[in-house]
């Protein structure tokens, strides 16, 4: 990496460049029309990648990288198979960030990862995300029901689709290495986000996940129609909040609202 670009820690900054990565990326991409869609394109170790199998709109915050990006893509940028968006993709983003279909393919800065995730859940016009995030969000999103990892974010991905990790990534992988392990995560998605009031459900019960689900439930909802509820669904009362699958979630919102 050159000196004039020194990974910034105000933006999270860790440059992957480990190439058996970048690869098992682009290998794990679902068969689809859509564009790409890239956020914190960084010095464009994937961009690379991605700009040969499809056309990519990438967002970077770092004006400094966006003038190296500019200059190292410009053939790219001439013939429109990368478009670079300067500028925070929180602020661009609207309900949708893209006016047309897309897939989510990034090596996400962890410290906004869940929030674009959660963003890209929402978002119609996304197809499917691929993204590198820290490996302890990567779990929470792709837990399975009984997982001590299992959670909200578990409940809310399963319900919009499928969510998988595809690969481990080793702190060597980057340039700075982080702190921590990382893993990419594959949500391919089916319907997006739209109960707010589902969700908020989920936050009470996952508020203490030591404690018993009925516990949590009880501190919003009536105590007698969560009783009831676990009764008609055949839960024990002492059952934790992981310990409960997404589609009995959903049965005991219907029976408690």
């Amino acid at each position: 990496m050159s000196n004039e670009h020194v990974a910034k820690k105000k933006f999270g900054q860790n440059f992957l460049k480990d190439r058996s990565v970048l690869h098992k990326i682009v290998e794990a991409m679902p068969k689809s029309d859509a564009i790409i869609a890239e956020i914190g394109p960084g010095l464009g170790d994937l961009t690379k990648f991605l700009v040969d199998v499809k056309s990519v709109v990438a967002f970077e915050v770092d004006t400094d990288l966006c003038q190296y990006l500019n200059r190292e893509f410009k053939e790219a940028i001439t013939t429109s198979r990368l478009t670079l968006q300067c500028g925070d993709v929180l602020e661009a983003w609207q309900s949708e960030l893209l006016d047309e279909p897309y897939a989510l393919v990034a090596n996400l800065p962890y410290y906004i990862a869940t929030n674009i995730i959660l963003k890209a859940l929402a978002d119609r016009n996304c197809e499917y995300l691929l993204v590198m995030i820290q490996r302890e969000v990567a779990e929470k999103f792709s837990a399975a029901p009984g997982d001590k990892n299992f959670g909200a974010l578990s409940v809310i991905a399963q319900t919009v689709g499928e969510a998988s990790i595809v690969v481990h990534v080793p702190p060597e992988a980057f340039d700075p290495a982080p702190k921590v392990d990382s893993a990419v995560l594959l949500v391919k998605k089916h319907k997006s986000r739209d109960d707010e009031a589902f969700e908020l459900m989920l936050k009470v019960a996952f508020t203490q996940p030591r404690k018993t689900l009925a516990k949590n439930l009880s501190s919003r909802y009536e105590k007698e129609s969560v009783k009831a509820a676990l009764e008609q669904l055949e839960l024990s009362p002492s059952v934790r909040p992981h310990q409960v699958a997404t589609a009995q979630y959903h049965q005991l919102f219907e029976l408690i609202n």
